[in-house]
């Protein structure tokens, strides 16, 4: 008996999307129940937040370290230090504020700590839809906070090299926390940040920024409003830019370090992303975008 197809790829996107990605999503992605039409259950979070991924690679050392309500991951690249420390990477898992967790994205953790050289400090902030809006902020914030009070003498960590990331949800958290770093008493400074397919508009809709990719596959609208309901239940939050990272005043923006933002062509996040971009840029930010063709939302983490 074969398996029910519950996430077929409309014929409308077949033409647009990369081959690759086809084959493997109707072999390995295909079957799989999408979780907003779930009641929900934190069993949910069981499963891989996005199938696909490469085994991690080895490092120097890794060891997990708590925080005042979670943890993080910190990567220590082998070798010897660089005389003033280890350049650090703080990082955001994607998954909708409401999947994902410590281990959920060691591969990408792990490549950035070999092919950067730098300690990769990966944090699991809080999830939607039992800690809302603002929790996963807060322990973002306090992740950069412990990195510049502890990170030279526990992780030997030069703390005037510190960059941010994050993929989805993550990037979100990530471009937030740009700003906060800037906004601190004394400012933070931080020497870049690396957003993929990153949120940056929640009070995005097809009506307003998805219609050309309203039938991309695996991150449906659909889905992303379930995401958003978890994670921001009352829609007064939309708008604030710790929320939607695009609506915070330009002499703010004008802070935040150089940027690069990935976005996929076949994303209903493209059109925000590039459009933060943009938005940075007019605010005299040094910003790259690079556009995957051909691609939906959750590639990053397909990299196996």
């Amino acid at each position: 008996m074969s398996a029910t197809i519950h996430q077929p790829i409309h014929p409308s996107m077949l033409p647009r999307l990369d081959a690759e990605y086809i084959e493997f999503h109707n072999t390995a992605l295909a079957t799989i129940v999408p979780p907003h039409t779930l009641p929900w259950d934190p069993a949910l979070r069981n499963s891989p937040a996005v199938p696909g991924g490469s085994q991690p690679l080895p490092v120097g050392s890794t060891q997990d370290i708590d925080l005042t309500h979670t943890k993080f991951r910190a990567f220590t690249p082998e070798g010897s230090a660089p005389a003033n420390g280890w350049p650090c990477f703080i990082f955001f898992h994607g998954g909708g504020w409401t999947f994902g967790n410590i281990s959920s994205e060691n591969s990408f953790s792990t490549n950035m700590c070999v092919r950067a050289k730098c300690v990769v400090i990966s944090v699991d902030y809080r999830l939607a839809p039992e800690h809302k809006y603002p929790t996963a902020v807060d322990d973002a914030v306090e992740s950069l906070d412990w990195v510049i009070k502890n990170g030279k003498t526990v992780l030997n960590i030069d703390t005037s090299k510190i960059a941010v990331g994050g993929s989805s949800s993550g990037g979100n958290l990530a471009a937030i926390l740009a700003m906060k770093a800037a906004e601190a008493s004394p400012p933070i400074p931080l020497i870049f940040q690396l957003l993929i397919v990153p949120v940056t508009d929640n009070t995005a809709t097809v009506e307003n920024r998805w219609a050309k990719n309203e039938l991309t596959p695996w991150l449906s609208p659909a889905r992303m409003l379930w995401f958003r309901d978890n994670y921001l239940p009352n829609k007064q939050d939309y708008t604030k830019w710790d929320a939607s990272p695009i609506f915070a005043p330009d002499a703010l923006l004008a802070k935040v370090p150089k940027t690069w933002i990935a976005v996929c062509e076949c994303d209903i996040l493209a059109d925000e992303g590039i459009a933060f971009g943009e938005k940075l840029t007019a605010a005299g930010v040094h910003v790259e975008v690079e556009v995957y063709k051909g691609a939906p939302h959750p590639i990053m983490a397909m990299d196996g």
